[in-house]
């Protein structure tokens, strides 16, 4: 438990964080999981139509810290070449 004002406040910021990371991590999910299953349904227009989607919300993932950029490109690469097996 933290004792000192600096930790105790530290504490605070941790908590209000991991939430709103939480929240943000849950939809960047939610944008990959779409491309996903546009491509498991078959349906090409939609499958890039979410994956053009989904990549701003990746890159911006990274810019906030939530996840690194290289996890980041490694999902890129993986959703595109997907898309790209469907032709």
């Amino acid at each position: 438990m933290a004792n000192s004002p600096q930790a105790k406040k530290r504490a605070r910021q941790a908590e209000k964080s991991r939430i709103r990371n939480a929240g943000q991590r849950s939809n960047l999910r939610t944008f990959i999981k779409k491309v996903i299953a546009a491509v498991r349904a078959g349906d090409k227009e939609q499958a890039q139509a979410a994956f053009k989607s989904a990549v701003p919300v990746i890159d911006s993932a990274v810019t906030k810290g939530l996840i690194h950029k290289n996890k980041a490109a490694r999902s890129k690469s993986r959703l595109n070449s997907r898309l790209r097996t469907m032709a």
